[in-house]
């Protein structure tokens, strides 16, 4: 029986590393977990009982990724997405560790009956992935949340405006206050769709406008001036998310034991607030993130078609010159700063995916939500694996991530750390299809758009589970964990 695995690297991403470089990694699979690693290449003296690896000269050996930001809707819209098939989407991709949104499962995740609900289900399913979980805060369930935080949530998430589902409101200030004081005494994590309307605070945009839907379907008549992209762009302006952030920055001052996090920033208006709230004023406990689909795509690519709606997302897609400052922030060196800092912290999926009816009609009508889970590494390498070391780019997918939810054995190729690794091809060019996309609807932006940079294989606790040449067929599947 093979008890160790020993993977011989030409290039492999060590830990605080801009750079590959050639390294001896050594696992015990009993453990699942990394026991040594040596630079350069070593070959072990005996191979009895061991499993050797050895990478080709042009691959590299990454940690595996995490996404702390995607909808699985199980149970309840299990149509919409499941364990399955959102886990074996992120395998492919390399994403070795998942945490699932408390919305839009039904029940949601907003008391501790239903993340014991969750949990079982997933359990009776099978992940092929790690998983964990969010709590969801709604008016009224500030009892819940100490009891979901000491059986394992990440935190909390809330929205400041409508949802889109009936089962998860959106708080007002008053709300928070109460959640807020419920926690006092924890360092929770609560993270914020950050979008709030400047004409009445807090409220549901669609009660007020029937044109200004956040994630909504409603499929109600609408005509074809007011179906436009540009229309859809009025009805949630980057003013919202300024004026969300002031808000949360308030909160930060309040209760700076608690920590807060602005989920999907899109609004590069937004980073100068950030700056002088995390430098000048030295606000500590203020973390953010942005998606793949606000650094790869633009407003213009959308604009003259009303019916692209696997572009909609809240907070839309903006413009191109918004997506180039978000990337100059995103590549702007850390060390410049003196608390050695990024503005933003992290990239996620939000992987918000849809039953097909969903997105039928123009951009007022449908769901607001983008599905790429599984390709995130590929876009992102694509889009600026040119512009930033290596190093950098995955520390957005990966330890920065992991630090953020308290995950201390994952992230970084690191002794003692589970033995999460993946195969990446920085070389190969793809195309997107329909064929490729492993998550249940297959809906994507991306559909069509050849990349830079793909997985070749996916190693959980030291198991292969996914082979790009295998495809679905050599998966091993539903080995993945809760956490």
């Amino acid at each position: 029986m093979v008890k160790r695995q020993i993977i011989l690297a030409p290039q492999a991403l060590l830990p605080s590393k801009d750079d590959p470089q050639a390294a001896t990694i050594e696992i015990d699979l009993s453990l699942g977990t990394i026991i040594s690693i040596k630079e350069g290449i070593i070959p072990p003296l005996q191979e009895e009982d061991v499993e050797i690896i050895k990478i080709e000269d042009d691959k590299i050996v990454l940690p595996g990724l995490i996404d702390t930001h995607v909808h699985l809707n199980q149970p309840g819209r299990t149509e919409w997405e499941g364990f399955q098939t959102g886990t074996l989407a992120a395998i492919s991709g390399g994403v070795t560790t998942l945490i699932d949104m408390p919305l839009n499962s039904i029940p949601p995740t907003t008391t501790l009956k239903g993340l014991e609900i969750k949990r079982k289900e997933a359990l009776k399913i099978g992940i092929n992935s790690d998983l964990g979980f969010w709590g969801g805060i709604i008016p009224g369930n500030q009892g819940e949340l100490v009891n979901m935080l000491n059986n394992g949530v990440k935190g909390f998430k809330c929205f400041l405006i409508d949802s889109g589902v009936e089962e998860f409101p959106h708080v007002e200030e008053e709300d928070l206050i109460k959640a807020c004081e419920a926690l006092k005494g924890t360092n929770a994590l609560i993270l914020f769709h950050a979008e709030l309307d400047d004409s009445n605070p807090c409220i549901p945009t669609s009660t007020k406008n029937e044109n200004s839907h956040s994630h909504s379907h409603n499929h109600s008549s609408s005509s074809s001036s007011q179906s436009s992209y540009s229309k859809f762009l009025e009805s949630r302006p980057e003013e919202f998310e300024l004026k969300a952030l002031k808000l949360i920055i308030k909160f930060t001052k309040l209760y700076p034991e608690l920590n807060f996090h602005i989920v999907h920033l899109s609004s590069s208006n937004a980073i100068p607030l950030i700056k002088k709230a995390k430098f000048s004023e030295n606000i500590k406990n203020l973390t953010i993130e942005t998606c793949f689909h606000y650094l790869c795509l633009s407003s213009e690519l959308i604009l003259n078609d009303d019916f692209k709606t696997e572009f909609k997302c809240c907070p839309p897609i903006r413009s191109e010159l918004n997506r180039k400052r978000l990337i100059e922030n995103l590549l702007e060196d850390s060390s410049k700063n003196e608390k050695n800092e990024n503005i933003i912290n992290y990239i996620v999926s939000d992987h918000s995916p849809c039953i097909p009816e969903l997105k039928k009609g123009n951009f007022l009508e449908s769901w607001g939500g983008i599905s790429s889970l599984g390709l995130g590494l590929s876009l992102l390498f694509n889009e600026i694996g040119n512009k930033i070391k290596l190093g950098k780019l995955i520390n957005f997918l990966s330890i920065n991530q992991a630090k953020q939810v308290n995950l201390k054995n994952k992230g970084e190729l690191k002794i003692g750390n589970q033995a999460d690794f993946i195969i990446f091809n920085p070389n190969v060019k793809w195309t997107v299809t329909t064929e490729s996309l492993l998550f249940k609807n297959k809906i994507s932006p991306y559909i069509g758009k050849t990349l830079k940079g793909r997985v070749e294989k996916t190693y959980l606790a030291g198991q292969l589970v996914w082979d790009y040449e295998k495809g679905i067929d050599g998966a091993v599947l539903s080995q993945g964990r809760l956490l």
